[in-house]
């Protein structure tokens, strides 16, 4: 805990939040000299993204407010030229405490502190609204604009957010994570329908692109812990990030999976190349210079907008994790992520609506008895 107290130099707190629970466990956990009441936010708007030193500091301070719009949509990954797995987000924060050289919130974030919003009820209201897809699969992951879990022994949401799915076992939780703070959750009951998940990477492409985050072997030991409570688990390879040793150093990662890890104790994993909007490159270059495998790549447009590897360099990439996890054991369910139908068919040779180990993911969602009241 004492880790994360140390990260914010200030904490500021809306007025409309102040009795809020999550307001009053922050009131009791940090210094009371750098908590202040406040109406708004006192720092300057941006109209557009942020600078890179302003992007640094923002993650720095702390602001806790309510959120006034909605917190429930799809992921981005189902807009048109992708192949989508039917995820859907719901986000109760925006920034990450967390560095990573390649971070998409570089390209969007204009808010000066990272925003933690305090009434998760809402979101919590949200989601019952969806009560008749209760009979559905439904795949609900909050690590979307924020980290799932690196704030959780401050802001102690999993704990609601599990109880909530306890009532709901046909969907999915998700907690997508690259920190190792687990400990606060795993004696919470659950329905066995809660997730937790890493996004991971070789411990060398850590130590370069990913600051601040818990290193590969303390993730693997977080998620030992989980599963050993009965938690599902999942890794997700992603952003896989091309270097010298790039093939090496992956096979030396799924080996690890692997073999500390069982297929019955990982429903799936994904795999996913490099990608950012091309707006990211010039703020990216200014945080981290040209020292940095991410900045230095070669990228190309590609139909989403995004700049990508080649597409043959992708391919290649993804096929070499997926014949390792294969190589140990067949029953590996491995998917891509954010990839369009065309690598879908090279490297799987079938799209995963047809894949039978991946077809349940990608199966489309259809509400029972009428409208389902949603935006996305």
């Amino acid at each position: 805990m004492q880790d994360v107290i140390e990260k914010f130099d200030r904490i500021f707190i809306n007025e409309v939040s102040w009795e809020s629970s999550l307001a009053r466990r922050v009131r009791s956990l940090f210094p009371p000299q750098r908590i202040e009441r406040v109406r708004d936010l006192p720092l300057p708007e941006s109209a557009g993204p942020l600078s890179a030193d302003e992007f640094n500091r923002s993650k720095r301070l702390l602001y806790i407010t309510e959120f006034k719009g909605q917190f429930f949509k799809r992921c981005p990954g189902s807009r048109p030229g992708l192949a989508c797995c039917n995820y859907f987000v719901l986000n109760w924060g925006l920034q990450c405490d967390m560095n990573c050289s390649y971070c998409y919130l570089q390209s969007f974030i204009n808010t000066r502190a990272l925003t933690i919003y305090s009434n998760l009820h809402a979101a919590l209201t949200e989601l019952s609204e969806m009560a008749q897809l209760k009979n559905q699969i439904l795949r609900v992951g909050t690590g979307e604009t924020v980290d799932s879990l690196s704030l959780d022994e401050v802001t102690l949401f999993s704990h609601d957010l599990i109880a909530f799915f306890r009532d709901f076992p046909n969907w999915t939780l998700e907690f997508k994570t690259k920190s190792a703070k687990v400990d606060q959750f795993l004696n919470v009951p659950h329905a066995g329908n809660v997730i937790v998940s890493w996004s991971i990477n070789p411990q060398n492409i850590v130590d370069a692109e990913e600051h601040g985050t818990a290193s590969l072997a303390e993730r693997l030991s977080a998620a030992r812990r989980c599963a050993d409570k009965g938690f599902q688990i999942s890794f997700h390879i992603d952003p896989m990030i091309w270097h010298p040793q790039w093939e090496d150093s992956y096979t030396s990662l799924v080996d690890k999976i692997a073999t500390q890890f069982t297929p019955s104790e990982i429903p799936y994993l994904s795999v996913g190349a490099l990608r950012f909007q091309p707006e990211q490159k010039a703020i990216m270059r200014e945080r981290f210079g040209m020292n940095s495998y991410v900045t230095n790549s070669e990228t190309f447009p590609s139909s989403d907008g995004k700049l990508r590897y080649d597409a043959k360099l992708r391919h290649k990439m993804y096929q070499s994790v997926l014949e390792r996890f294969k190589h140990h054991d067949q029953q590996w369910r491995v998917f891509m992520c954010m990839e369009s139908p065309e690598t879908w068919l090279k490297t799987h040779g079938q799209s995963p609506f047809k894949n039978p180990q991946l077809s349940d993911l990608f199966r489309p969602i259809r509400p029972e008895g009428g409208e389902v009241r949603r935006t996305f």
